[in-house]
């Protein structure tokens, strides 16, 4: 199962307020014309809708957001903004009602790891003479 699918799991699953803001993580790195392009622009909609400096993602948009639309959302944003996904780790975790889920564990679990990896990575490329490949 993929990241984008692991997120569409979650968000249906979770409560309102949690929607908005995995939304609300999710729609900030991206630009209107991106977000025109994904789910027919109701996440455009939304993000015109909740202002663009401080942005607050009302309840009831985020309760006409489809799983299917959050998975099309974050294929688009992995592109964009890594660091935007990996934001969803604390958003996830500091929920209880989210965090209890078996996707939401099986999302940060992977989550981790693909940071993890990319740090090692980073590290590798860059000659770091701390770094200690796993063995």
């Amino acid at each position: 199962m993929s990241i984008s699918q692991l997120v569409g799991q979650v968000f249906a699953a979770a409560p309102a307020p949690d929607r908005s803001r995995l939304l609300e993580q999710l729609l900030r790195p991206m630009g209107v014309l991106s977000l025109l392009t994904i789910a027919g622009g109701v996440f455009a909609k939304i993000r015109f809708h909740s202002g663009w400096q401080d942005m607050r993602v009302p309840l009831q948009d985020a309760e006409g957001v489809q799983a299917g639309d959050i998975s099309a959302l974050v294929d688009r944003v992995q592109q964009v903004s890594i660091d935007a996904v990996d934001g969803l780790v604390g958003i996830v975790t500091a929920s209880p009602v989210m965090a209890s889920s078996a996707a939401a564990a099986l999302l940060v679990t992977v989550l981790l790891q693909n940071a993890r990896s990319r740090r090692e990575r980073r590290a590798f490329m860059d000659g770091d003479p701390d770094f200690d490949p796993p063995t």
